[in-house]
């Protein structure tokens, strides 16, 4: 039976409705990574613990070693972190992300009602509560990294950093709530009862771009085209290092409920403003093909960027690439420049004991290929796996317990009033850290630097901002010294989670990038643990001229030795972290270097296509 040919009206109707299908599914998709703004921007509950830490010291009569256990437990949640990726191969990614809102929900809910009297609990209690809130929070996190991923496969590294940069928002965020609030009730406890309810709410709203994703076949975009994408990032990064100017100026003159709740307003119509990036995409192109059409103007029976869609790329599911040797890269005999390289290797020119160290540290097992999967037993078999735990255990990690600690530090140095904007300082320049991870990315094909080299320079200031707390102690010392070391850690945190997924691939980020990141209940628990000693010691060493009895159990310690100690066995471990990142970088940079020569044959090729 032969087949009725189909007629020209009816392919300019097929050929109509399929590009609106896939304007639909490019303004969608942007419509996704507003919704992780938003969900990171109110879920990083964790960072606003100090702000109520001596209320819930103070309300379980507990001493300065137990809040450091419950801190611990919070981050503790983090072990259980793999969880959430388990759970997204079972379950709908909106059934993962509602499961984390009302575990959040219940843990710090019953501990407002703990803080405020209304019920009382024993300290084993509380401690899984916080255990249960740090678990949520992973939950969020990883609902976020694969919603970036699945969505942006080419610019996904920009996807993230922009992503994870809102978590480092929150405590101002939540900070503004609280000073809206004062009007109504003055307590730190408050800030547990917004721990609760605002996730949960923030989550609901987020369903509604998220239960409306693309389809897959519906997202990729050809190399060509993908440089739109980086500068509608781009446009996105601007106005998010704007958000973070508004806060981190802006926090500070809120002094009163009246003018905090219009500061509020604003910030609230600064993450509302990213929505006009898919209408624009979507107007923009429907503009295009309409009045184009309308001129009659000839259009390609199959447009580059449908033929790219619905034709299979097999370029996208391969991994990023595989390096060449070490003597085709460096040591090419054959060429002048091969040969100067050869020279510049540290192995030339490096001989007995040193060279073996090189070869055992550098060389030994070293990653041949970006991009290829690992399960959880060939991750942890990996030494650039461990080279990289340890540099984010003895980096980030630090800062994020230092954060922890910022209550009790400013009321050491009797800067109680001055807390809030010390958080605010810690949460914005954690946020413009998180933004400045982005950089690599933008920088491609004018900068080739390896990622894990960017990792090397980002923790630099962190040892830096611990020696200057050490040595000074002052009030001018302490906000430097947490503008470093926010910034510090929010680039870590942001960036790990590409790194990740470039040198252990993309699929199984869910579970490997939980795996690193258990990482911070063990920092938690030891750095918390030294930090407590020196402030008890430093109490009792001073007797009653640095020490006050509160009760039975909790003191308080007053004065610049109660952390001083702290900061320079901190700082002495950030350094060990900082040589672990620098060996990472050497051990991957051939892999990274041959990874961005093929990307840019890619792109020369499509070029030559187009």
């Amino acid at each position: 039976m032969p087949h009725n040919p189909i007629l020209p009206s009816q392919l300019h109707i097929l050929r109509q409705v399929s590009i609106k299908t896939i304007m639909a599914g490019q303004s969608r998709k942007w419509m996704i990574v507003v919704a992780t703004m938003w969900i990171q921007a109110f879920t990083g509950t964790n960072f606003d613990f100090s702000a109520y830490s001596s209320a819930l010291k103070a309300s379980m009569s507990i001493s300065q070693v137990q809040l450091n256990y419950l801190a611990t437990a919070s981050d503790l949640g983090k072990l259980f972190g793999w969880s959430s990726g388990l759970a997204l191969l079972y379950l709908p990614l909106p059934v993962v992300l509602i499961i984390a809102a009302v575990a959040g929900l219940v843990s710090y809910t019953v501990q407002w009602l703990v803080v405020t009297s209304h019920i009382s609990l024993p300290y084993t209690a509380v401690f899984l509560l916080c255990l249960l809130a740090g678990c949520s929070i992973c939950w969020f996190n990883t609902v976020c990294f694969v919603l970036c991923i699945r969505n942006f496969p080419i610019n996904r590294s920009i996807a993230l950093s922009l992503s994870i940069s809102f978590n480092g928002v929150s405590a101002a965020l939540y900070s503004l709530i609280v000073s809206s609030l004062s009007s109504i009730t003055t307590s730190s406890s408050i800030y547990l009862l917004l721990n609760a309810v605002v996730p949960l709410i923030v989550s609901i709203v987020a369903l509604g771009p998220i239960l409306r994703q693309p389809p897959e076949s519906l997202i990729p975009l050809p190399p060509s085209n993908a440089h739109n994408d980086t500068q509608r990032f781009l446009f996105l990064h601007i106005l998010a290092f704007f958000t973070g100017l508004y806060l981190l100026f802006l926090n500070s003159v809120s002094t009163d409920s009246s003018t905090a709740i219009i500061i509020l307003a604003g910030a609230i119509v600064l993450l509302i403003l990213p929505l006009a990036v898919p209408g624009v995409i979507f107007a923009r192109e429907w503009a295009q093909r309409t009045i184009y059409s309308s001129f009659h103007m000839n259009v390609p029976d199959t447009p580059p960027l449908q033929s790219f869609i619905f034709s299979n790329n097999d370029e996208l599911n391969k991994p990023l690439i595989t390096v060449r040797t070490d003597e085709q890269i460096e040591g090419n005999g054959h060429s002048v420049q091969g040969k100067i390289r050869g020279l510049l290797r540290p192995k030339v020119w490096l001989t007995g004991f040193w060279s073996w160290c090189y070869d055992i540290i550098i060389e030994r097992k070293k990653l041949t290929m970006l991009g290829e999967e690992h399960s959880a037993r060939s991750l942890v078999a990996r030494p650039d796996f461990w080279f990289y735990y340890t540099a984010y255990f003895c980096g980030a990690t630090i800062g994020l317990v230092y954060s922890n600690n910022l209550g009790q530090i400013a009321e050491s140095l009797n800067l109680d009033s001055d807390l809030t904007m010390i958080l605010a300082v810690y949460s914005a320049c954690s946020f413009f850290g998180r933004l400045i991870s982005a950089v690599p990315d933008f920088l491609r094909g004018k900068v080739n630097f390896a990622r894990t080299g960017w990792l090397a320079l980002g923790l630099l200031p962190t040892p830096v901002g611990f020696f200057l707390l050490a040595k000074l102690g002052s009030k001018e010392a302490l906000y430097a010294g947490t503008a470093l070391i926010g910034l510090s850690s929010g680039f870590i945190f942001a960036a790990a989670v590409s790194v990740t997924s470039e040198l252990f691939g993309t699929k199984s980020i869910g579970v490997n990038h939980n795996i690193l990141i258990t990482n911070i209940p063990l920092g938690s628990l030891l750095y918390g643990q030294i930090a407590a000693l020196v402030y008890d010691s430093n109490g009792t060493r001073y007797g009653l001229r640095r020490i006050e009895f509160v009760n039975d159990t909790m003191v308080v310690c007053m004065g610049r030795d109660c952390y001083a100690l702290t900061f320079l066995i901190w700082g002495c471990i950030t350094c060990l972290g900082l040589l672990c990142s620098i060996i990472l970088f050497l051990r991957t940079r051939l892999a990274y270097a041959e990874a961005e020569r093929r990307r840019q044959a890619l792109v020369d090729f499509a070029f030559l296509e187009d």
